[in-house]
């Protein structure tokens, strides 16, 4: 049985107990005055107790009220603590998340340069090497060998470009003009009837040159054969180079 319950059969049981006392204590000739003391004084004491037991109820409903408020109250805010613990360990764990991954994009980053500088070293290095290999193993040009006609035209060319590495002046025409002049253009010519011949030292070649001329003003490079057009060319214009200033100034025998 319910512990209220327990106090309103108290309280109903006192009741009756005060009203049997004042029904014994009236006396037995006095019956129709005691009939109604006893009356009166049942519904004197049959009022107030209902009333103390009604508050007596009331109160512990509200004392009971108000427990189960404060327990649940107790529970919400242990369940609010629960709830804002909770949300600050997330809030750290994403923090801490947060940072881990930043970390991890530096490193990446880091790790990113450090590989394009190894990468841009190693390209400056290689460029290096190539170009001190291609230092130390110079190119050697091939030298272009300059091909002349077999002709009065090939000699006289051939000649000029003699003439012009040594410094020797004279041109196409000056030349031309004094080989037509001594032999008309043939290389084998030679004079046996002029002061020389009768020396014994006739005039040869193009240029009709004696042999001492063309010993003293031979050019290096060129053959010694003083029947070779390019040689015999080449030391007459050396010699009237030497002479007259160039082969260009000569308009006679010389």
């Amino acid at each position: 049985m319910p512990k209220n319950t327990h106090k309103i059969a108290i309280a109903g049981a006192a009741t009756l107990g005060a009203a049997a006392l004042a029904f014994s204590v009236v006396p037995a000739d006095a019956q129709t005055t005691t009939t109604d003391a006893v009356s009166s004084a049942r519904v004197a004491y049959s009022s107030k107790p209902a009333q103390d037991v009604k508050a007596s109820v009331t109160d512990q409903l509200a004392g009971a009220s108000v427990k189960v408020d404060a327990i649940g109250a107790k529970k919400k805010a242990a369940a609010d603590a629960v709830a804002e613990k909770k949300a600050a360990a997330d809030a750290v764990a994403k923090k801490k998340a947060a940072a881990e991954a930043a970390a991890k994009a530096a490193a990446a980053k880091k790790k990113a340069a450090a590989a394009a500088a190894a990468k841009k070293a190693a390209a400056a290095r290689k460029a290096k090497e190539a170009a001190s290999r291609s230092a130390k193993r110079p190119v050697i040009k091939k030298a272009t060998v300059k091909r002349y006609a077999n002709s009065l035209d090939g000699w006289i060319k051939h000649s000029l470009d003699i003439m012009k590495s040594k410094g020797i002046p004279g041109s196409y025409h000056g030349l031309h003009k004094n080989i037509m002049r001594e032999s008309s253009g043939n290389p084998n010519a030679i004079n046996d009837w002029d002061i020389n011949a009768i020396n014994g030292i006739p005039s040869k070649g193009l240029l009709q040159v004696i042999p001492p001329t063309f010993a003293a003003y031979h050019v290096p490079g060129t053959s010694w054969n003083i029947y070779d057009p390019v040689a015999n060319i080449t030391a007459a214009a050396n010699y009237a180079a030497d002479k007259y200033g160039s082969i260009d100034n000569v308009n006679s025998a010389y």
